[in-house]
């Protein structure tokens, strides 16, 4: 019974530390992927500053300044000019397209130009992965010089369905690394006999329980491992008598399953086997369970 306590907790302590790992492993993934989110926004927003640079470059303009990119919301940008501008839209789909193609998360977005005065639109395109669902008109028109400000709408399902590929699959990993762990480190079955010797003497009978082995008069009868395991409960007990349910429990739980009739079974086949010796006999106590009844 204690090695099967110390069996039970074995398990508990190893299922307690997969667990703790586990969750420190969720923790640290998810920390990750805020602090990488944090690093591809930044990067998202000098990239935007650039292309404002550039806008106001191709207008003659080096001397005013891109004012701070704001974040309306978590997938759309505004860039803002603290002077009016001029641009050519054939030239504003192409900065955007070269600064965005660095962008790991900018996948598919569109762009609107807006009047500052009215918020109406000056001018808008799509931009998307598939190059032939990109939305652009109007290409080598130049824009009147004017107060704009340019809006940048990313599509937020890519940048989740990344974050959320990577969290998944992490958590699938650790799922089956803890499956693979847990089984190769599964505590193996001990036999009692590694604990209280290998060798007894029943009758005359000589019960090796190391080797599995049973020597009557010279001559060597095999056991199973269950028969061993059995009969070894009976030999460190012996004319004492053993309680059913505790062979079924000592000899089957680790396994999960027990089954009545499979006791029976084995205890006929160890009869059979010890019959050379009429003075050693597995009996039957009603109600009760087995004895190993060992005559002088």
């Amino acid at each position: 019974m204690q090695r099967i306590r110390n069996l039970h907790s074995g398990k508990s302590k190893f299922l307690f530390g997969f667990t703790l790992l586990s969750f420190i492993s969720v923790i640290c993934a998810a920390f990750d992927l805020g602090v990488s989110d944090n690093f591809d926004f930044a990067r998202r927003e000098i990239l935007l500053r650039r292309i404002g640079h550039e806008l106001l470059l191709q207008s003659g303009d080096s001397t005013s300044r891109v004012l701070p990119v704001k974040k309306i919301t978590e997938n759309e940008y505004q860039i803002s000019f603290e002077n009016e501008l001029t641009f050519q839209t054939e030239f504003l789909v192409k900065t955007t397209r070269r600064f965005l193609a660095k962008d790991s998360l900018a996948f598919d977005y569109v762009v609107t130009v807006l009047n500052c005065g009215n918020s109406s639109v000056a001018y808008g395109y799509a931009v998307s992965q598939n190059k032939k669902e990109d939305i652009v008109a109007c290409l080598g028109r130049r824009q009147p010089k004017g107060c704009y400000i340019i809006n940048v709408t990313f599509k937020p399902t890519r940048i989740r369905a990344i974050k959320n590929g990577y969290f998944i699959g992490s958590l699938s990993f650790l799922a089956f690394a803890g499956f693979i762990l847990l089984r190769s480190v599964k505590p193996s079955r001990v036999l009692p006999a590694d604990q209280h010797g290998s060798m007894h003497t029943l009758g005359s009978v000589l019960f090796d329980a190391k080797n599995r082995k049973l020597i009557i008069n010279g001559k060597t009868t095999d056991l199973t491992t269950t028969e061993t395991r059995i009969l070894l409960v009976f030999a460190l007990a012996p004319n004492e008598t053993i309680e059913r349910s505790r062979l079924q429990k000592e000899i089957w739980e680790d396994e999960g399953v027990i089954v009545g009739r499979s006791l029976d079974m084995f205890i006929s086949k160890l009869r059979k086997k010890l019959e050379f010796d009429t003075n050693v006999n597995i009996v039957v106590i009603r109600s009760k369970g087995y004895k190993l009844k060992i005559s002088c």
